[in-house]
């Protein structure tokens, strides 16, 4: 009699794992699944916290990117204007800086303009002569214009040499401008 009981409760207790066999490995994949949840949440929350921040500062990042494009509106040509039409006025107003500080202007040419990092660089040549004083105050006048006119590269050379010059006078030279200036692109 012992065996068959013995043998009851074996089989009894087998059916009972058998039925909590299941049970065990649910529990242990929700178990799991709630870890695997546990970690995005700790990996998502700073970006979430971050991006609350900026939403915050919302007002605030309006205002500074308007200052920014009002800066940049100092500095470039604007969209609205046609590029030819940009460097026609750099070209304009290059020739009546050059012609105020004493430069003689012999040749000033608009050049295809260029895209680059969402604006059109338009080259502008520029030949003028005149003495070193002149060269000077051109080159400070230059620098002081908005929207700005970028000086790429500057050739100076003595008009016939130095040995013509007679040491009394300033010597004339004739400079190459290589400029440009920078127009937005729509």
């Amino acid at each position: 009699m012992n065996i068959p009981k013995s043998r009851d409760s074996v089989v009894r207790i087998l059916t009972v794992m058998v039925l909590l066999f299941p049970l065990g490995l649910l529990g242990y994949y929700m178990m799991q699944k709630h870890q695997w949840a546990q970690d995005r949440l700790a990996e998502l929350e700073p970006r979430y916290s971050r991006l609350l921040g900026l939403e915050a500062q919302g007002a605030e990042m309006a205002k500074v990117l308007e200052r920014a494009q009002t800066a940049r509106a100092k500095y470039v040509y604007p969209a609205s204007q046609d590029a030819t039409q940009a460097g026609n006025a750099a070209q304009q107003r290059v020739r009546d800086i050059f012609s105020s500080a004493g430069l003689q202007v012999i040749s000033s040419q608009v050049l295809p303009p260029k895209e680059e990092k969402g604006f059109d660089r338009i080259p502008l040549a520029v030949r003028a002569e005149g003495d070193w004083l002149a060269v000077q105050s051109a080159l400070a006048v230059l620098s002081s214009q908005a929207p700005i006119i970028v000086i790429k590269e500057l050739d100076l050379q003595v008009q016939g040499g130095l040995g013509h010059t007679g040491g009394a006078q300033a010597p004339r030279l004739t400079a190459q401008f290589s400029l440009s200036i920078l127009r937005e692109r729509s």
